[in-house]
């Protein structure tokens, strides 16, 4: 076998190696930070900072970088919010590491007017104020 068949196999060979490896996101805790303020069951807050999270989680992992800030409809208690994701993730890894910080956010800061989780790859954070990070 030549030199260039033998290249030819090597690159194919890496190619397949690479092409079925895949990354883990790392969704290690670095820091969750809560807000001091809470809101309660019947806040109208509830509603926006759901609308705010089910469309942080949703839209992120299709946009471009992984970066997107929104803010909720309901003029009467804003949320607004911000999530981002490592570049270097797949659209599938940063909603999965967006669904640990959300998920380690709120177990640390239940009802809370405001929240951040920074995990490895990835951050999520809501508040009742415009914010930029």
């Amino acid at each position: 076998m030549g030199h260039l068949p033998k290249l030819v196999v090597a690159i194919i060979g890496m190619y397949m190696f690479c092409s079925t490896v895949r990354c883990v996101p790392n969704t290690n805790v670095r820091t969750v930070l809560c807000n001091s303020g809470v809101y309660s069951s019947g806040d109208p807050f509830v509603i926006s900072l759901a609308y705010v999270l089910a469309d942080l989680e949703t839209v992120t992992p299709t946009r471009k970088g992984y970066d997107y800030y929104n803010i909720s409809p309901y003029p009467n208690a804003f949320a607004y919010g911000h999530c981002a994701c490592n570049k270097n993730l797949t659209s599938s890894d940063c909603a999965t590491c967006l669904a640990a910080a959300k998920t380690n956010m709120f177990s640390t800061c239940q009802s809370r007017i405001g929240a951040r989780s920074i995990l490895y790859d990835c951050t999520i954070r809501y508040e009742q104020y415009p914010f930029s990070d």
